[in-house]
């Protein structure tokens, strides 16, 4: 039996998933919420650019919740809108349907999150009988599923670094705020806040933690930022001399004085841009990394690119967005609850080899 999967969300990531979902063996599509009017009453086929499907996208969540479905696939906006997305999930929580989620990125390890991202969806899965799964790329599966799955061929680790390499350069949208890409070097950004910065990709860490069974002394951060010295010009516009143009942070984990555990964070407008810092081996850029220092020594450098443009962001979201999709079949087996990737066995992603 097909499990019937309600999308929620057509940006980026969904509209991937639902290309996916049309013509997928293990996964049926019963129903696509949309919050643009202009998209309400458009067949989904339409709205990702295919042939019309014969399911309308809809703007009434109530209407499209009561359709019999095993999981809903939330891809709505991210945690800076964290009242309007728990206040989603739970509806369809209690709709008598699982969530996978990849929008709350902070929840992908929910136990060091605070009660007021928590209570009303734990109580919503506890009343319902249903599981809430939280993933991502980064925060996600680059920074949890990757590294424990090659610590679990260790005999010791005495370090993991988990790394993502991207160049922002052809990634639409406004950094100069959050990251301070493209702002005057001497402007601070919000992430060079270290709680913020913990909190929005540092879960992974305690997590991976808990799962080798190791207590953390401290958890702190690293912010770095480079000034351009000269005009860097790429698709959306000029970094001047002296703006930056490229930010490194590290969120380390640390055991005594040796920071075990540590994510980072390499973002640069393109490849002129802080040479000096890590950037990819195996192709020229846009890679995760994981390097463990221990017995073995492992490097592991992935690379998303996608099938159809090569274009490392369709690559990336596509698979942020399935390993929710192919999490599914197991949510039945799991507690009700939010859960982790410490929660769910190894997902291989069913109907995905086809005769």
């Amino acid at each position: 039996m097909k499990h019937k999967v309600i999308v929620w969300g057509t940006g980026v990531v969904g509209k991937l998933v639902i290309r996916e979902l049309i013509d997928h063996p293990a996964f049926e599509l019963v129903g696509v919420i949309v919050h643009d009017p202009a998209k309400d009453g458009v067949d989904v086929g339409t709205l990702i650019g295919v042939d019309p499907v014969g399911l309308a996208a809809t703007t009434d969540f109530e209407a499209a919740l009561a359709v019999e479905a095993d999981a809903v696939a939330y891809y709505g906006p991210t945690a800076e809108y964290a009242v309007q997305n728990i206040d989603n999930m739970t509806a369809a929580l209690r709709s008598g349907k699982h969530v996978v989620s990849t929008s709350m990125t902070p929840l992908v390890y929910p136990e060091p999150c605070p009660p007021e991202m928590k209570v009303a969806l734990e109580q919503a899965c506890q009343e319902s009988g249903k599981s809430c799964f939280t993933t991502g790329i980064d925060p996600g599966f680059a920074n949890d599923l990757f590294p424990m799955t090659l610590m679990g061929v260790c005999g010791r680790v005495d370090s993991v670094r988990v790394q993502e390499l991207l160049d922002y350069a052809t990634y639409e949208g406004d950094y100069g705020p959050t990251m301070g890409i493209g702002a005057p070097i001497e402007q601070a950004a919000v992430l060079e806040i270290p709680e913020v910065l913990i909190f929005a990709w540092g879960h992974t860490i305690p997590m991976i933690a808990d799962a080798v069974g190791v207590k953390l002394d401290r958890i702190d951060t690293v912010y770095e930022k480079w000034a351009a010295t000269e005009p860097i010009e790429y698709k959306f516009g000029v970094i001047e001399p002296g703006q930056c143009a490229a930010v490194r942070f590290e969120i380390r984990g640390w055991v005594g004085d040796e920071a075990k555990i540590v994510i980072e964070h390499v973002n640069r407008i393109t490849n002129d841009a802080a040479t000096h810092w890590p950037r990819a081996t195996s192709v020229d850029n846009d890679v995760y990394r994981v390097i463990i220092k221990g017995s073995p020594n492992i490097t592991q450098e992935t690379v998303f690119r996608g099938e159809q443009d090569d274009n490392p962001i369709t690559g990336g979201c596509l698979a942020t967005g399935m390993r929710a999709i192919n999490a599914i079949p197991f949510l039945g087996d799991a507690k009700p609850g939010l859960l982790s990737a410490l929660d769910l066995p190894l997902i291989a992603g069913r109907g995905t080899i086809r005769s």
